[in-house]
């Protein structure tokens, strides 16, 4: 009687689901408990919800665990409670301490804003973002950073140039200017460089991997508006001192002045 009792059931309940009273998995979790009851197997059990529901059958996984929670005496059919989704709504004040958090301090993390504003990651990255509309950048490199006293020298010094040159337009011809850079005794050829035209007959070319050279000096070179001035090569194991460069600048000086009468 027990086996009609329970079939009776769950034929009313699926009865119950076409006309959208419960719902479909609701109604399989019933299915998978009068299952239990008879004494089916999981696999057993997995195959009659599949040749009843068909496509919208559960899977495997779900199938067999409410089939353990089932076969260890849970008798309810309900998913179990939850506490919800948390509300996506932030308090104005809580706004405003992250707010004061970042003005204080800029290079805090959201992790430290979480813990002394007492709010949640996602909730304080909605306030940064679009509340508040920051973001957060590395620091970009510089060779110095200047103070105020040597940012407005700089500037003045600038000006005194500017005049200079506009009261004295020959002026940029007799700057000269220099710069050290390492050479090699040659380049390798790229891959674009060693391309050339062929045919589709014509077998592609190829050409050996050739590493950068090994061999490297220094070139110390100066230079004005018309051209090169003077160019030294630094020898081999020389240490490049004041010395050293009093040296270069003295031979500087005789090129300039026999080019520069």
């Amino acid at each position: 009687m027990l086996h009609v009792y329970l079939c009776v059931y769950c034929i009313s309940r699926l009865r119950f689901s076409d006309i959208g009273s419960v719902a479909e998995v609701d109604e399989q979790r019933v299915c998978i408990k009068f299952c239990v009851r008879l004494g089916k197997t999981r696999s057993e059990t997995f195959e009659m919800l599949k040749q009843a529901f068909g496509d919208s059958c559960m899977s495997r996984s779900r199938t067999f665990e409410w089939f353990g929670r089932f076969k260890n005496g849970r008798t309810s059919t309900a998913n179990d409670d939850r506490s919800g989704r948390p509300s996506t709504t932030t308090p104005p004040s809580k706004v405003e301490e992250v707010r004061a958090a970042v003005n204080q301090d800029h290079r805090r993390t959201i992790h430290d804003l979480c813990a002394e504003v007492g709010i949640g990651y996602g909730s304080c990255q909605r306030i940064l973002t679009e509340q508040l509309n920051v973001h957060r950048i590395a620091a970009k490199f510089v060779p110095r950073v200047l103070t105020q006293d040597q940012k407005d020298s700089r500037v003045a010094i600038c000006q005194e140039l500017k005049e200079t040159v506009i009261n004295d337009p020959t002026l940029l011809l007799n700057i000269i200017t220099g710069d050290e850079s390492i050479v090699y005794a040659y380049d390798p050829e790229t891959k674009l460089q060693s391309s050339q035209w062929k045919s589709p007959a014509s077998p592609r070319p190829k050409k050996a991997r050739m590493q950068n050279s090994k061999l490297k000096r220094m070139l110390i070179c100066f230079f004005d508006q018309e051209g090169i001035v003077h160019r030294e090569v630094v020898p081999p194991g020389m240490t490049v001192n004041a010395d050293f460069y009093c040296d270069v600048l003295r031979r500087l000086r005789e090129n300039v002045q026999r080019k520069r009468p």
